[in-house]
């Protein structure tokens, strides 16, 4: 059959470890066979980060800006454990996530794919639970620093009017470590209007929590913008029967656990890394989790919701086939590549995103799946357990069929 055609390229960004195999598998087998495809790439892998010193990270979220869509596979962001991996890094980088999220400053949104063999393991659960993590800021923008001796630790604003505001953070009586973390009100405000557009497109609930008891400035000041944002969608929420609510981060958990899902959960930007890995986890699988980066604008950045897989990696070094679940690094792809087709007006892109998709939905229908799925089937199901090769040659068969 004729190559599928593309007009404007979207933004590649290549990964590390285990997703970073699985990454040219799914374009070898599944996508450069049917589609003539077209990317601008952008190697994002740890060693390549560290010889730019992290201004491809950079340049590869430009590049989204400027063409509009992008995929990502999973990266490394390294700790010190990594740092004795890799000796040869010249600096312990930031998270390639976190920057592109600071540059873009959008909202992602992240949802469980559901397979009728598996069910959650909350057994009330049965609709998915969405789950939209602010993309800016907080951990993920902070500084540290380790003191030794005793001492006091202040914190002083200076605004360009020579104004300055000083509080004291803590006085300690010996050895100690500090955070400071920020956010920007512009980028709040996004992040509610995201949840309330999404909400409003999806015809979903949102809840949305932080700890305001807490951190009665910081937090509160996510509520207050929430209740003032809100004000702009509420008719438009009450047109269509959905609803909002905010309430305390810990009763929103034990609500979630007691819910049926079918709502958009908004959370801070680790509250939602945290939560998102529970949510996919309790419906299945980290690997059947979508992630998608939405910026104020309409750029879009797909990816995989979880890591780089590093134990099998190694196995995969040693020589050993590994059974590893590509789902939700194929769904990336077929996000980007729908969403580059809806904007460029080719419906045979966004109806070949579609049908890989269903491919990979049947396969799974068949049984055949890898190992991280197969123990999680309803008792009954036949099943058979695949390496990632085998799995993804399954996948082919029905695209191929399919088209």
């Amino acid at each position: 059959m004729e190559k599928i055609r593309m007009t404007t390229p979207l933004v590649e960004m290549d990964g590390d470890e285990m997703t970073r195999v699985l990454w040219q598998m799914i374009k070898d087998q599944l996508i450069l066979p049917f589609v003539e495809l077209k990317t601008e790439y952008y190697d994002l892998g740890l060693l390549h980060r560290n010889e730019t010193k992290d201004q491809v990270t950079v340049d590869a979220a430009n590049a989204t800006k400027r063409l509009g869509v992008a995929v990502k596979c999973a990266t490394i962001t390294p700790n010190k454990q990594r740092m004795e991996e890799y000796p040869q890094l010249t600096e312990m980088w930031k998270s390639p996530n976190g920057t592109i999220r600071s540059i873009l400053d959008g909202t992602v949104f992240r949802a469980p794919i559901l397979i009728d063999s598996i069910h959650p393991v909350v057994k009330n659960w049965k609709k998915p639970i969405t789950i939209a993590r602010h993309a800016y800021g907080d951990v993920y923008k902070s500084v540290d620093l380790y003191t030794e001796e005793p001492g006091v630790c202040t914190m002083t604003f200076k605004g360009e009017s020579g104004e300055e505001k000083t509080l004291t953070v803590q006085k300690v009586d010996g050895p100690a470590v500090w955070q400071g973390a920020h956010n920007k009100e512009k980028s709040i405000r996004s992040f509610a209007r995201a949840c309330f557009q999404y909400a409003i497109d999806t015809r979903q609930d949102l809840w949305f929590s932080t700890k305001d008891t807490i951190a009665k400035i910081y937090d509160g000041e996510f509520k207050k913008v929430f209740e003032e944002e809100f004000e702009n969608y509420k008719a438009k929420f009450e047109e269509l029967g959905i609803t909002y609510f905010y309430t305390l981060i810990d009763d929103a958990v034990a609500r979630v656990i007691r819910s049926e899902g079918g709502f958009i959960w908004a959370c801070k930007n680790y509250d939602g890394d945290v939560m998102s890995d529970m949510v996919s986890t309790a419906f299945g699988s980290l690997a059947m989790m979508t992630s998608v980066l939405v910026a104020p604008d309409g750029t879009t950045e797909y990816e995989a919701a979880h890591g780089t897989v590093t134990k099998h990696y190694y196995r995969h070094l040693k020589g050993e086939a590994t059974s590893t679940n590509p789902i939700a690094t194929i769904f990336a792809w077929t996000g980007a590549l729908r969403k580059r087709g809806q904007l460029d007006g080719l419906a045979d892109l966004t109806a070949f995103a579609d049908r890989l998709e269903k491919a990979c939905l049947d396969t799974l229908g068949d049984g055949v799946m890898t190992k991280d799925l197969a123990g999680l089937v309803d008792e009954g199901v036949a099943v058979t357990t695949v390496t990632s090769a085998d799995f993804i040659a399954a996948i082919r068969a029905h695209l191929e069929a399919a088209l």
